[in-house]
């Protein structure tokens, strides 16, 4: 097997792991971190941007975006990676819940950093400022460009290095998504994205408009309507009753979507239905964003499909020494992460072999056209709810490692159907019992890490 010189791009899940995997198949890594510790979106800050719905390009970038309530809407059980399960600790402390608070995920992968040695391998404030393929004549390989942040002079001088392939991992929770509203140049309330929530106090006693049906958007709507006068959670799917309307608040309603904001403060839905708010609050998502990635259109952001990517990882024109971890969503994410990064890893030292770039190609034009003919727009291209499981266990296949446990799967649709039907409380219902035990003897096979 070679051993590559490999750049990894972000130190938050997808990046350790990767990191992990790489060094287990001997190649040679190098994290860079634009933060100052490990753990990613993970890393909570009550800092947040100056400009509420985070579009200005000059504003300053806070990477998180977590609000201070969030509990994980999976079981630990389903989330951890295959060999180190998320456990509570035996020690008794941090927290043991089956849902556990934010600051419990970070310490988990504070642990795993720790466990694997991979601290030895990030280097930390480093703000990637370029990513290249070298000229042929300078061996044809990838030179990574970083400046130093936090250095006390407002930004260090550029420094750059060469490597085989590069793995990017830099998530995509920063660049937010935003609703396009008929009128709302000239309505007179406030805007603000999901990405600068932090608590619901700014909210207390407003009348707020939260667009958005999403896992995020049912967690802030509840965590908001405490405090709020009223609550108009403005959906796609409203008529599916997706935020389990019947368990919520009783000064929350949920609507259609927004058809237009007006001069006078009021907000029309498409039903015929107003109401007159103080604030509109996006909770619609995030763009995948490469700032740094140089490709000269061979990789691009189409309607937030990244492409062309053989199986959400390899551009086929610059495979196998590109390469993306974690683009998926709507997927159980730290288990993804290790399937696609054990792929990378094999595929790098020669042990695994890609299909040609033709082949590749190929696969993507037949993926894109199964999406058309479905009706499934350019922006769910990377949407895997439905078939995560499926597309873990090919990759499973394909690096010679286990594929998804059964009660892992069952685990998730449990959790997912409870979710949906009862927001409020599903995080401290039971889980099937016969499950648990089976995840658990599971986790016996791995000597206790925490």
């Amino acid at each position: 097997m070679v051993s590559q010189h490999v750049a990894v791009i972000g130190a938050g899940a997808a990046g350790l792991v990767a990191a992990r995997e790489l060094h287990r198949e001997g190649h040679r890594v190098v994290v860079f971190e634009r933060g100052s510790r490990v753990g990613g979106t993970w890393v909570y800050t009550p800092v947040t941007e100056p400009d509420p719905l985070g579009i200005d390009p000059s504003r300053p970038v806070v990477h998180s975006s977590l609000y201070k309530s969030l509990r994980t809407n999976l079981p630990r059980e389903v989330m951890g990676f295959g060999d180190y399960p998320f456990l509570p600790r035996e020690d008794g402390s941090g927290d043991p819940r089956r849902y556990p608070g934010h600051e419990e995920v970070l310490a988990y992968l504070e642990d795993f950093t720790r466990e694997f040695g991979l601290e030895e391998v990030v280097k930390f404030e480093k703000e990637i400022a370029g990513v290249r393929k070298a000229e042929e004549e300078e061996g044809g390989k990838w030179k990574v460009a970083w400046t130093m942040r936090n250095d006390g002079r407002g930004g260090g001088g550029r420094e750059e290095e060469v490597f085989d392939a590069v793995v990017v991992c830099n998530g995509h929770y920063t660049e937010p998504r935003i609703a396009e509203i008929p009128g709302i140049d000239l309505w007179p309330g406030k805007q603000m994205h999901s990405h600068n929530y932090r608590t619901p106090e700014p909210f207390r006693d407003l009348v707020v408009v939260l667009i958005g049906s999403a896992a995020s958007a049912v967690d802030v709507s509840r965590d908001i309507a405490k405090v709020a006068r009223e609550v108009h959670v403005a959906s796609r799917s409203y008529e599916y009753d997706t935020l389990g309307m019947q368990s919520g608040h009783d000064n929350m309603w949920l609507h259609p979507m927004i058809e237009k904001a007006h001069e006078d403060g009021k907000v029309t839905f498409l039903d015929g239905s107003y109401v007159g708010a103080d604030i509109i609050l996006h909770c619609t998502g995030y763009k995948y964003h490469f700032p740094f990635l140089e490709t000269n259109g061979i990789v691009s952001v189409d309607d937030n499909r990244v492409g062309p990517l053989y199986k959400h990882v390899f551009p086929p024109h610059l495979a196998p020494w590109l390469s993306f971890v974690g683009l998926p969503w709507k997927a159980v994410p730290f288990p993804q992460f290790e399937h696609q990064s054990k792929w990378i890893a094999g595929v790098l030292s020669g042990r695994i072999s890609l299909p040609s770039e033709e082949e590749m190609m190929e696969d993507v034009k037949d993926l894109y056209s199964e999406l058309k003919a479905l009706g499934i727009p350019k922006r769910y291209t990377h949407n895997l709810a439905n078939s995560q499981f499926e597309y873990n266990d090919w990759l499973a296949v394909q690096s010679g490692s286990q594929p998804s446990e059964e009660w892992r799967k069952e685990m998730y649709l449990e959790s997912t159907r409870k979710m949906q039907a009862r927001p409020e409380v599903y995080r401290d219902e039971e889980i099937d019992e016969t499950l648990i035990s089976q995840a658990h003897e599971d986790f016996a096979k791995f000597p206790s890490h925490r």
